[in-house]
């Protein structure tokens, strides 16, 4: 994504911090970088400055301890398999959860299905591994289950396969999109280069169950949503590789995955979007 966008023609500065921000008289700022490789500052003027600091749940002011409640230092709680905090009649769901998602669709289902537990006799739980969700970046992330590092962590490096395809989206392909001006001729190149990644992340001792799917490339989220409810019915990949694709579509790629990342062939693609041609 990173390499999608500076071809695009953004800017990236590594090992750098912000260490100070000047308001000009004609009202841009003028921001102080310190780099923490070199251990030198230089300046910068922008139009705007946004802060990504992320973000603490709003607890501390419901005097929750009043009723025993016990938060950690952002003010969120941790619960059971049921939501339920250390107070056994007390449940929590959402942004509030320590080390859960904090995604809206994801507060919304935990907190259905604890309403039915409660109320309607469900045993249904909220499953973590398989949320679907996606980072809207220019080229765009998707991914639903575990990445490749936690499936590892937890199934052990000789039971997982990885599958994976690197390929240019049609619509830019067949056009012949060039890098930003700043940037073409690079390498000897001057159109964009492959801006998609199909993965599934397998686990050998289920058949290859499915159990992690990332997808960088545009309209991921639509390519992502889909492909969850495949997996909450545990598909394999043999399901993916009997899947009829749309042709000349991104999401076609996961029709077609057969380089693994332990055979050490490349897994770069020149074909039409994710399928191939002729």
């Amino acid at each position: 994504i990173g390499a999608v966008m500076r071809d695009y023609g953004t800017d990236f500065l590594y090992d750098t911090t912000p260490s100070a921000i000047a308001k000009r008289a004609d009202g841009r700022l003028e921001v102080t970088l310190f780099n923490t490789h070199s251990n030198q500052s230089h300046t910068e003027t922008y139009d705007t400055v946004v802060y990504a600091i992320g973000r603490s749940a709003d607890t501390p002011g419901l005097n929750l301890e009043a009723a025993g409640l016990k938060s950690n230092a952002l003010g969120k709680f941790v619960t059971d398999e049921e939501e339920r905090t250390n107070v056994p009649h007390i449940y929590a769901v959402g942004d509030v959860l320590e080390g859960k998602p904090e995604l809206t669709p994801v507060a919304i289902k935990t907190g259905e299905l604890l309403a039915r537990r409660l109320f309607s006799g469900s045993k249904v739980l909220m499953n973590y591994d398989l949320i679907p969700t996606t980072v809207f970046t220019p080229s765009e992330y998707g991914c639903c289950g575990l990445s490749e590092d936690e499936a590892t962590a937890r199934h052990g490096e000789e039971n997982i396969e990885v599958f994976l395809s690197e390929f240019m989206t049609l619509e830019f392909a067949a056009t012949h999109r060039e890098r930003h001006p700043k940037h073409v001729g690079e390498d000897g190149m001057n159109d964009l280069q492959p801006m998609c990644l199909a993965k599934l992340v397998c686990l050998k001792q289920e058949e290859n169950k499915v159990v992690g799917l990332h997808f960088v490339g545009p309209n991921a989220g639509e390519v992502t949503q889909g492909f969850h409810l495949a997996m909450k019915l545990g598909a394999k990949k043999k399901d993916f590789d009997d899947m009829i694709g749309i042709h000349p579509t991104d999401a076609e790629a996961f029709a077609g995955l057969h380089t693994t990342k332990a055979s050490g062939e490349s897994w770069l693609n020149v074909g039409c979007g994710g399928g191939k041609c002729g």
